[in-house]
């Protein structure tokens, strides 16, 4: 689809414009990032990769604003993160972004069907039980709504996590090793969940990891060397 100019009608969902991100420490000032800049598209899979502590899990939290950078800006669906206090920031991604964590992050006390309810509840939607419903059972879970996460595999925690995650359909969706404590055929099993959640809902997908083989089932990778961005 083009617009009135012929121009491509690409919608930018990520903006990283110079960021760097120091620490002060008492024999100086530690560097973890330092002059990344990169654009992703709208519905883009991209992987951030690199060595332990090149700074991609800082990267991450400074794209979902859970984080503020020393310099640089990131704008997230459009909105200049910097001009932002920690309430602005929180909005922004109870409206934008879904989150899934290698812990799972799961409220032990909520059972799947609740802590799938609660970004809608947070976010003051009339009806977060039925859309809750619908997501546990896109992802395999609808005979599971009443058990609690001590009740529930490690394999079926992630879905879970992952239908929390993409309930509030979010323009971006931030994966932190989302299979780091899972076996490798459990892991398999959510990864194709994953990319297939990401193709029926448009979301734009970012993953940090270092399995390689998950990375490569991205359209792009971004390689983090020492803070600094290396390979795109």
């Amino acid at each position: 689809m083009a617009d009135s100019r012929g121009t491509p009608d690409t919608r930018t969902s990520l903006q990283v414009e110079n960021l760097g991100k120091r620490v002060p420490l008492p024999s100086g000032d530690l560097t973890i990032l330092d002059g990344v800049g990169f654009t992703i598209q709208q519905g883009e899979a991209v992987a951030i990769v690199g060595a332990s502590g090149s700074g991609k899990s800082t990267l991450l939290s400074l794209m979902a604003g859970l984080d503020t950078p020393s310099v640089g800006e990131v704008r997230l669906d459009g909105s200049a993160l910097s001009g932002l206090d920690e309430d602005g920031r929180a909005k922004i991604r109870g409206e934008k972004v879904g989150f899934v964590f290698q812990s799972f992050q799961l409220l032990p006390s909520l059972t799947a069907l609740e802590n799938v309810m609660l970004p809608l509840e947070l976010r003051g939607d009339a009806d977060a039980e039925g859309p809750a419903r619908s997501m546990l059972g896109q992802v395999g879970l609808a005979e599971r709504l009443g058990h609690y996460p001590r009740q529930l595999s490690g394999g079926e925690q992630q879905r879970v996590a992952l239908a929390r995650a993409f309930v509030t359909r979010p323009a971006v969706l931030f994966a932190d090793e989302p299979t780091g404590n899972l076996d490798t055929r459990t892991g398999q099993a959510i990864i194709e969940l994953l990319f297939r959640m990401n193709r029926e809902s448009g979301t734009t997908l970012v993953l940090v990891t270092h399995d390689e083989a998950l990375a490569a089932r991205c359209g792009r990778q971004l390689r983090l060397d020492s803070g600094r961005l290396v390979a795109a």
